[in-house]
Formats: structure tokens, sequence, C-alpha cells
């Protein structure tokens, strides 16, 4: 098989700071495959639903895992984490494809699985008709940082241009890591406005790194319907730790409810009505037996009950946190643990077994309040060598799905076991 290396096509121009006087950081160089992102992949309705079901289902495997490990609040993206592997998945061959493929829930085969990624990603960033960027925004980036001089073979490249519209940048891990690393942490802080300004701590990208995956997901929404800020005030929520008073609000006609055994539910449309947030609330005393007890054909069949909003009352409160993971651990014991290791097979990059994942990371961040929600996540790889209630009151621990409806994709999702934190 022969590798061929990356080609210089043009610099990526940076853009000034507002309001700064100091020069900005040298730009990464951009490197291009000489394919281009496919913009009409032709992928059936069945292969749309599949890969939907397919992400749900990792979806609850990824919050189930979390849980044993996040004590509070958390939340994170599956669209993110699921993108940003499959990447990594192109390149992947043998017993290393295979644990990653059920572990991930890849059931298509793989050309038409990265094709179906790459219509979900059309899909996501089609901005809703009649809306505007200032009450509405959707995006997804994925990139790719390799070592100067590093082979890789035009077929890996390929893929990730036609499927993934991934920006090729080239850095010098083996001699300046930490330059790299500020690099890499500045695209997902630019795509991600500031929301996460570090996605790889200090020591995740040293010498040995060859190459780095990253994806970054951004979302704002206005409500289509407000909450009422005059409405606004504090109110028990009774925590697992006890009650505490957090800023609560009122909405009025403002969403769908409907309910089933040991739960009850709402849906909040955003501005376009591509998009809405699904709170689902367990009954009292029981969130950590319903959390536990969670299933990918229990939660379609929650979700698949949501309506256009309107007409009930919706009484929430305000909640704004973030969380930030690596995945190995939690990946390894969904049954990948050959990416991690020495015996690790990506010979797709680059057309030996020189490669293994050196870590996993993923961070997202949440602000729900009267006006809308803002919310962004962030995954990146680096590789290296070796009745329906017409009052639904959320005063008790919850869990949100951020929801893009006409794919069904999950884009944000976790949980509120104490807003006050």
């Amino acid at each position: 098989m022969t590798k061929t290396r990356l080609f210089l096509v043009l610099p990526l121009i940076a853009a000034a700071c507002d309001g700064g006087s100091s020069p900005p950081s040298p730009a990464p160089t951009e490197l291009r495959s000489d394919k281009v992102r496919a913009t009409a992949p032709a992928v059936s309705s069945e292969d749309a639903a599949a890969l939907a079901g397919d992400n749900l289902a990792f979806g609850v495997e990824m919050h189930l895992s979390l849980r044993s490990t996040e004590p509070g609040n958390f939340i994170f993206s599956q669209t993110s984490i699921s993108t940003a592997l499959a990447m990594l998945y192109a390149g992947a061959a043998t017993t290393t494809a295979a644990e990653m493929a059920d572990a991930l829930h890849f059931g298509l085969p793989a050309d038409r699985l990265h094709a179906g990624f790459n219509a979900l990603d059309l899909a996501l960033t089609t901005p809703p008709a009649g809306s505007s960027a200032a009450a509405f925004r959707l995006s997804v980036a994925n990139s790719l940082w390799v070592q100067d001089g590093f082979a890789v073979l035009p077929s890996y490249l390929d893929a990730l241009a036609e499927n993934y519209g991934a920006g090729l940048f080239v850095q010098d891990f083996a001699a300046a890591p930490e330059p790299a690393r500020a690099a890499v942490n500045g695209w997902v802080s630019d795509r991600t406005e500031g929301q996460i300004p570090e996605l790889f701590p200090e020591g995740t990208i040293n010498g040995l790194t060859r190459l780095v995956l990253a994806n970054a997901v951004f979302f704002h929404g206005d409500w289509k319907t407000p909450f009422g800020h005059d409405l606004t005030s504090n109110a028990p929520f009774h925590a697992p730790t006890g009650d505490v008073s957090v800023p609560t609000m009122r909405g009025a006609h403002n969403a769908a409810l409907w309910s089933g055994t040991g739960w009850n539910a709402a849906a909040l449309d955003y501005v376009g009505d591509t998009t809405s947030m699904i709170v689902v609330v367990p009954d009292a005393g029981t969130f950590d037996s319903f959390e536990a007890g969670l299933t990918a054909s229990g939660l379609s069949a929650i979700l698949a009950g949501a309506q256009p909003s309107g007409g009930a009352d919706l009484v929430m409160p305000r909640f704004k946190f973030g969380t930030g993971v690596g995945l190995k651990d939690a990946l390894s014991a969904l049954g990948m643990p050959e990416a991690f290791s020495e015996g690790a097979d990506f010979s797709g990059i680059d057309g030996s077994r020189d490669l293994h994942v050196q870590a996993v990371i993923h961070k997202a961040t949440i602000s729900v309040d009267e006006k809308g929600t803002t919310a962004a996540a962030a995954t990146g790889i680096s590789v290296g060598t070796t009745s329906v209630p017409q009052v639904l009151v959320v005063d008790r621990p919850f869990l949100f799905f951020v929801r893009h409806n006409p794919t069904g994709a999950i884009l944000f999702q976790g949980r509120v076991l104490d807003p006050s934190k």
C-alpha cells in the first residue's frame, strides 16, 4: 500500500482578536486532500434511520457509563463523540475496527456509515427556514492535525475530506508539542464561540503524538415561546442532598407535555421548529432507579411522544454548567480496549501498525435561561505511536435532551441533580 506526504495548499488566515493590540498567534498551516466534500451523499432512509438508532443506543450506554463516574450534573454530546470516533474508525482495521464498531454501535458497512455521518452533518447544519443567526445557530466542524513529515495514506485523507469536510493542519508535535496543543485548542475555541477554550489539557499532546482528530459542535437557540423574565423567582428544587432554592422560570403555553408509567416529559421548541429540548422527569424518589434502567428502546419510546410545543405550561429552573471527561476507560469498558493498546491496528491511516490512541477527551457546556439555550461540545482524539398533565413543575432531578427533530440526532444530553451547582 503506497503512502504519500501531505501537500501544502494554503495557510489558514487567523482572525485578529477584538480590542487587542498584540499580534495574533502564528496561523496553523492548512492542508487539503484533492477530494472535495460530497454535498449530496446517497443515503437511503433506511440507512439514516439505522444510524439514528445506533447513535441513540451508544448515547444511552455513554450516559450510563458517565453516571458511574460523574456524581453530579453532567452533559455530553453523543453527536460530537460519535463523529470524532467515526473519523478515527475510517483508519481502523482488523480487530481494532471490529471492537470500535461494536462499542460505538456502528452497524452500517463502512462506506455507508461515513456517507450517513456526512448526510447527518449536512442536515444538522442546514439553517431552519426563516431563522436568523442571532436566534438560531448550529454548527459542526471537524479537523485533522498531522505531524510534519508523517506519511498518511491518500485513501484516509480522501475519506475525511469527502465525508467530514475535515480541515487538515500540519504541526510539529515531536519538537513543539505545547504550541501544537495551543493551536488545536485555539481551533476548538473559535468553533465553539469561546465556550470551550481548552479541550486538550497540558500533557495530553506530547512528543510521541503523530496526529490529532477534533470535532466541535456549537448550538444557540432562542425558545420559540420564551419564558417570561418577570415571572422568574426563587423556588425550591428537591436535590438528592436536600432542598435548594434556585431561580425558576415559568412559561405560559410554551410546552407540549406527555407522560408514561413513572415519568412526565415536556418538549420546548426553538426558533425554526427543527430543534427542541425534551425534559424527562421521573416520579419523585425514583430518579436513580429510572436512570439506571435507561435503555435505548425505552428512551426511543419516550422521545417518540414529543409533539410541537405549545398549549401547556412549564415551570423549570435555570441551569448552567459544563463537563470535561477523558473517555479512555469508558470506551475500553464498552468494548474497544485494543484501540488504546500497542496492538492497535490503524493501518488505514499510515499503512502500518505503529499507531494507537493516546487519549479521547470530551468537554461540553450548556446554559439554559428564559431566552433560550447555548451549548457547545468538543471531542479530541490524540493518536501516537506506539394522562397528560397541563402543568409540569420540574422541581426534582431530571434528564434533558437537545434533539434535532428531522434526523432524531441527540445533540446534547445529560442530567440535572442540583441546578444550584
